[in-house]
């Protein structure tokens, strides 16, 4: 056997490991990609000798570049949380517009404004407030607030800086953040807003029976529909710490949702509303640490793409200190609203949401140096160039496959990019588009295996039916949707 073919086997039988241990062995997924990493290194040429440096070396490069940014995003997210601003903008926003603007608006201020609240906790969040709008759209308005919802959620999550599985990916490729807020945003909004209208046309061919879709006493005690109540506290115990799924729910509607859902401690967010409602900062205000960071991220990107090499301008734009000066003002106005105590339990639990996001991010790492040290790299490299397939469509494919598989959004669209990594840059297209299709592909198929899947449903009051029409359906219409406004993209960049 030829040694190529030895080295494609070898990385067949290392990822396929990965896949059957998280999803058939119930192993942690840190736990499956690091012993599927030092598989792959101890059967090629990189040895017993190479592969724990390689594993450290790897690990340490990918946590230099995303560590604080994730950290920093995660804990933005938890202070904007702890200001209610991400409801109180939504809702403004809404008034603005007319009624049949809701799921538009909804999914559009998802997706781009409040990417740094950890994609879970938004669930918790948004949840209530779109079981209070869905009257307002006839019968079908759960189901159509439902798309609106997952879809903003996770296109946000994958696309657009500071998404946790944004920062992730565009680490492991090496992509500066600038570049991929701009141009995530760019992919992000339009996907958000077709996927919507796109999914509105498909749930009346999918007849839509609230009868059986939909189930009353679900939510969690979220409220009836037309409650004027959203506030998290009503909202289950969720599981928020791990992206992937901690075992096989059962999919016999609610009963499923009991034991699969309310298991861990709710989110940090919910535990601030039971404590003590907070005097509402002026909105202008409250958005002030999400606009300061944008603007500064997509100022550097500029900055870059100008030339301009002034060092207070590099040093302003930063992503970390971008960051920083976000989450500093973050803080100084959520004590406005909240004690030191509150504030500091928000972010000490925020903090340990995100850890697994880190390890899995710096095991892939991992991955990817071996791959590279092995000499796999440029093999998959020379097959990505071969011409058989647009190189964007390949990593496509190879993040809509692993999602399946894996059944996680951010582990499937690390893994790829943990895989790609040391062949990206030979691949003569943009690392930020690389690093866009790896999060498009990484939407494809959403279903029982997700853990989101199921906190979706209990959230939303979706049966298991329910819930695969307005989170599975909606998500592979997005992660369908993406992929040609990439390729056009590409076409200008």
């Amino acid at each position: 056997m030829s040694h190529d073919a030895l080295l494609f086997l070898s990385t067949a039988v290392a990822i396929g490991g990965i896949v059957v241990a998280i999803t058939w062995l119930k192993l942690p997924p840190v736990l499956a990609l690091l012993f599927g990493t030092l598989f792959l290194g101890l059967t090629t040429s990189v040895g017993a000798k190479g592969t724990p440096d390689a594993v450290a070396d790897g690990f340490a490069d990918v946590m230099g570049e995303i560590g604080i940014l994730v950290a920093l995003g995660v804990m933005l997210g938890a202070l904007l949380t702890a200001a209610d601003t991400m409801q109180r903008l939504v809702e403004t926003t809404l008034k603005a517009f007319g009624r049949r603007s809701i799921p538009y608006v909804f999914a559009a201020t998802l997706s781009a404004l409040f990417t740094a609240i950890y994609s879970d906790v938004l669930l918790v969040l948004s949840a209530p407030l779109a079981r209070r709008l869905a009257p307002k759209l006839g019968e079908r308005g759960r189901a159509l607030m439902g798309g609106a919802l997952t879809a903003g959620i996770e296109v946000g999550l994958v696309f657009v800086a500071p998404g946790v599985a944004a920062v992730a990916i565009a680490g492991i490729l090496d992509v500066p953040l600038g570049q991929m807020f701009l141009l995530g945003l760019v992919v992000a909004l339009p996907t958000a807003l077709l996927t919507v209208l796109v999914f509105s046309i498909v749930l009346r061919w999918m007849k839509w029976d609230p009868a059986s879709d939909e189930i009353e006493d679900g939510g969690g005690g979220a409220g009836e529909a037309g409650e004027e109540s959203d506030a998290p506290a009503s909202v289950p115990a969720a599981r928020t710490a791990d992206p992937a799924p901690s075992a096989a729910p059962t999919p016999a509607g609610k009963s499923a949702v009991r034991t699969t859902v309310t298991v861990t401690d709710a989110p940090a967010e919910a535990s601030l509303a039971q404590a003590r409602k907070p005097r509402p900062l002026p909105l202008a205000l409250a958005v002030t640490p999400v606009l300061l960071v944008l603007v500064l991220i997509a100022g550097g990107a500029l900055a870059d793409g100008l030339s301009l090499d002034a060092a207070p301008v590099g040093f302003l734009t930063d992503p970390v200190v971008a960051l920083l000066l976000g989450t500093t003002v973050a803080y100084v106005l959520a004590r406005r609203v909240r004690s030191r105590e509150e504030i500091g339990d928000v972010i000490g639990k925020s903090l340990a949401q995100c850890g697994s996001i880190l390890v899995l991010s710096g095991i892939s790492g991992s991955l990817g140096a071996i791959i590279e040290r092995s000499g796999m790299g440029k093999t998959l490299g020379d097959l990505f160039s071969s011409g058989i397939l647009p190189p964007l469509l390949l990593v496509w494919m190879m993040a809509a496959v692993l999602h399946i598989a894996l059944g996680s959004i951010s582990v499937a669209g690390i893994t790829a990019a943990g895989i790609l990594a040391p062949i990206a840059g030979h691949l003569d297209t943009p690392l930020v588009l690389v690093a866009l299709a790896a999060g498009s592909g990484a939407l494809f198929v959403p279903h029982v295996s997700s853990n989101f899947f199921w906190m979706f449903q209990s959230l939303l009051g979706f049966s298991t039916r329910g819930t695969i029409k307005t989170h599975t359906v909606p998500m592979t219409l997005a992660s369908l949707i993406s992929l040609p406004i990439i390729l056009a993209v590409s076409l200008f960049v």
